[in-house]
């Protein structure tokens, strides 16, 4: 790709050291932002990702934190600033997706789960959110997922945390309609990881497309979404699923 739409302007992606949160970053970065480049723990997938960001001729910041800690996203978001003094483009990719009986649940598998899901993305909009709304221009994108459009067993953390995100995208829009900031969520279906090298037949076999998607699917609609293109197409949720919920 050879847009350069985002020239100059930054993009920070959370769990961004591999698979979708990766390609968004990748894709980002193709359009001239520089990006903040985010994980938990892995190091060395982080700084894979930011080779590649930094590939396209872009700033790269890696910014290691636990995005369901308090103290650690205003640390990531201090950083960020502090580097490029403005955050124009902010993905809420991370998420946790343990599965696990309800009645065998404890308080603790819960905030597990909501904390970085859900309470993150509270977090990190109104880390960055000033800074667009003095720009008057800005992008959120959020991630919800199959899960915020189904429920599924042993999975009631995630599911609520997802459709909270819907909620809170939609509350989110209308009051910041109006700065020039859209905010939006991406729903990815059934995605390849980037480690396999073909689909899972039966995980295809649902998908009315008749094949899985990959990590570069989703990147390119968080594109579109970041991009000037899209300064209309606020408030939605976008299923990106080969079809699978209709």
């Amino acid at each position: 790709m050879t847009d350069r739409t985002l020239e100059g302007k930054t993009a920070f992606v959370s769990g961004s050291g591999q698979n979708i949160g990766r390609a968004v970053a990748i894709r980002l970065a193709e359009m001239g932002c520089n990006v903040v480049v985010n994980g938990s723990s892995n190091i060395d997938a982080a700084e894979e990702t930011a080779a590649a960001v930094e590939a396209e001729g872009v700033k790269c910041l890696i910014a290691m934190g636990d995005m369901g800690n308090h103290d650690e996203i205003l640390k990531i978001a201090d950083a960020a600033l502090t580097r490029f003094g403005r955050v124009d483009v902010v993905v809420n990719n991370a998420a946790r997706r343990p599965h696990k009986p309800f009645l065998d649940m404890e308080e603790d598998d819960w905030h597990s789960v909501v904390d970085v899901a859900l309470t993150a993305v509270f977090r990190t909009s109104q880390a960055f959110l000033p800074g667009m709304v003095d720009a008057g221009w800005g992008r959120i994108i959020n991630f919800a997922g199959m899960k915020a459009i189904k429920g599924y067993n042993e999975g009631a953390p995630i599911s609520a945390a997802k459709h909270g995100i819907w909620g809170l995208t939609k509350a989110l829009s209308t009051e910041f309609a109006s700065k020039g900031i859209t905010i939006n969520t991406v729903s990815p279906g059934q995605i390849r990881k980037d480690s396999a090298s073909e689909d899972d037949p039966a995980r295809a076999a649902r998908i009315p497309a008749g094949f899985m998607g990959q990590s570069r699917d989703i990147a390119a609609m968080v594109g579109f979404l970041a991009s000037p293109e899209a300064r209309f197409v606020t408030g939605q949720m976008i299923a990106v699923n080969g079809g699978e919920t209709t």
